[in-house]
């Protein structure tokens, strides 16, 4: 630097007043110089690959710190301020510098075996057999089918279809370990700039001013991550996104991405951190942890306000969504919180229970719903369809949406439990027995009045709520009584049914001795009556084979035997019968099977 100072010197005509003041002058000249240039980083120090290409400028600013520390020039002199105003467009040129630094290496997750194949090379499987299983509550709506290939989230973006079916990998599930993935995600070339910069920050005293840079800077590891909600970091920092509105496939494929993007992020801070402390960056030592916590708190206050965005909802249809949020961000908190000491700790532990605390309560608000909905019968799918002896849509719904509540039951049971629920609902096993005893009450409003087919209807409904409620493991858990009174009601609607559609095909048989009616005409009344009939039941659909089976055997055990003893009372008849007993038995061991179309739809 002594050099160039007296090189400048000799084509000074007026000299300044002391050399002082002359190495001032080269110095604040290369700095300002610096500052003013419209392509800072054609002539800042460090280029893209951290390499130093402008020692000089580096060297100005060791001469202005220099100057400082020796009092080169007395206090509220003109010199002093000017030293004073150069010194701070040094430190704000450097955290510039710092901020286009490539602290952290992304280009690992590009290879074969890297976070990529998680975070980009997405493999959805839509069609028959596909292992994926969709979050949604149904409304209506359909995934599309078909086998389906996507390598990129800009692929898939642009196809517009749901995420739903994408498959467990062991990327979000299994543990992310450096040593599995082989991965350097600190980037080592920069590693020296840091302590370059730090250095003379410290000597500047501008410690504080760079704490605060920290927040502004990027890191292209956890960006790449947060890519994958493909909403920009800053616009999801300045806006609440509202999800309140979303189609069903939107909201999905947004709380997929979510969980994929707040796993991913949280183990890579475990390993990030873990990787930052084991440098030695000289004089950047005493700031690394802060820097890496004011990182990591950008990244997750990303999520937590992405999460945000659900807690408004009380939509039924997006409970599931909602439990997700909920069960990751739960499942994330325990490795999140320890990251971090300090205000950035106690940030981070107020936002984190926060945002659960808002999901738990739109949890409590959407389950209320459901009870509401399933009361009411105010199903988009169900208040559509006709009334008929199959199982009832609104049935399906209910029991559908139990088999999906039923993997978070836990969760479920914590969140009614802490926040208390609306009509008695404290536990995931209160909430089926009220959505149960709602679904009860709504189809037997809808099929009253008595009729052999609304018994019928009501039988199927019942053992079907039955059967599905033992599938997914709930049934167990509301105790033998409350099955119990299901299969009562199953059998008796089924006796019902029974009396009511058969019982006048046998009456037939009885007029003859009780009327002193011909037995000739008795039987062809009986005739008429049976072939009406059976051909109005062969059609109706018992979907339950066990239910099917016990119809069956109870209209046989109705009709079979009272008409074997009718042809015995009048053994003329046998001859010109137009059945023997066993051709009625086969005849009704064809009931309740259905047309065509009644078979495809269950």
């Amino acid at each position: 630097m002594g050099a160039a100072v007296a090189k400048a010197l000799d084509g000074i005509a007026d000299a300044p007043a002391t050399l002082a003041e002359a190495r001032l002058a080269v110095a604040a000249h290369a700095v300002l110089q610096w500052d003013s240039s419209p392509a800072a980083d054609a002539v800042g120090v460090w280029d893209a690959d951290a390499a130093c290409a402008n020692r000089s400028l580096l060297s100005a600013v060791d001469e202005i710190l220099d100057l400082k520390e020796t009092h080169a020039f007395p206090m509220a002199s003109p010199a002093r301020r000017r030293m004073d105003g150069a010194l701070g467009v040094a430190m704000s040129r450097l955290m510039d510098e710092f901020l286009l630094l490539r602290v952290w290496d992304a280009s690992q997750l590009e290879g074969r075996h890297g976070l990529r194949v998680a975070a980009e090379r997405l493999s959805v499987s839509v069609g028959p057999g596909g292992s994926g299983v969709c979050l949604a509550f149904p409304t209506g709506g359909s995934t599309s089918t078909g086998g389906l290939s996507v390598t990129t989230t800009g692929e898939l973006r642009a196809s517009g279809t749901s995420l739903s079916s994408w498959p467990d990998t062991v990327f979000v599930d299994g543990e992310l370990s450096e040593e599995d993935l082989r991965l350097t995600l600190i980037c080592p070339a920069s590693l020296p700039v840091l302590h370059e910069i730090a250095l003379r920050v410290i000597r500047a005293g501008y410690t504080k001013e760079l704490l605060q840079t920290f927040t502004k800077a990027s890191c292209h590891v956890l960006d790449r991550f947060l890519s994958i909600l493909q909403l920009d970091r800053p616009f999801l920092a300045a806006n609440r996104v509202n999800f309140e509105d979303a189609e069903w496939w939107t909201a999905e494929d947004m709380v997929k991405r979510w969980i994929l993007a707040t796993k991913l992020v949280g183990k890579a801070l475990v390993v990030m951190q873990r990787q930052l402390r084991e440098q030695k960056l000289g004089a950047f030592d005493r700031f690394k942890d802060d820097y890496f916590m004011a990182i990591a708190k950008q990244a997750i206050l990303v999520l937590l306000k992405f999460a945000d965005g659900f807690t408004s909802t009380r939509s039924p249809e997006k409970l599931i969504y909602v439990l997700e949020l909920y069960e990751t961000l739960s499942d994330s908190a325990p490795s999140l919180l320890p990251l971090f000491t300090g205000h950035h700790a106690e940030l981070i532990s107020r936002q984190v229970p926060l945002v659960l605390a808002k999901l738990a309560r739109a949890s409590r608000a959407a389950a209320g719903g459901l009870v509401a909905m399933i009361r009411t019968g105010c199903s988009q799918q169900a208040a559509s369809e006709a009334l008929g002896v199959g199982i009832h849509a609104l049935a399906r719904h209910a029991m559908t949406c139990v088999e999906l509540l039923a993997p978070h039951r836990s969760t479920m049971d914590l969140i009614l439990a802490n926040g208390g629920g609306a009509e008695g609902v404290t536990s995931f096993g209160s909430l089926v027995s009220e959505l149960v005893a709602g679904l009860e009450r709504n189809l037997e409003e809808k099929y009253a009045g008595g009729s052999p087919w609304s018994h019928l209807s009501l039988a199927n409904n019942a053992g079907f709520v039955l059967n599905r409620a033992a599938d997914a493991g709930v049934a167990s858990l509301l105790g033998d009584e409350w099955a119990a009174r299901r299969r009562r009601r199953v059998e008796e609607h089924a006796a019902s049914y029974v009396r009511a559609s058969w019982g006048p095909v046998v009456a037939c048989l009885e007029t003859a001795a009780v009327g002193g009616g011909k037995p000739a005409r008795a039987l062809a009344k009986f005739n008429a009556a049976f072939e009406k009939e059976h051909g109005s039941e062969v059609c109706r659909e018992v979907p339950d084979p066990a239910l099917r089976a016990d119809l069956r055997k109870a209209v046989s055990e109705m009709v079979v035997p009272a008409y074997s003893a009718f042809l015995q009372k009048h053994p003329r008849l046998g001859k010109s019968a137009m059945y023997t007993a066993d051709d009625l038995a086969e005849s009704l061991s064809e009931l309740f099977e259905g047309d065509a179309s009644d078979v495809k739809k269950s």
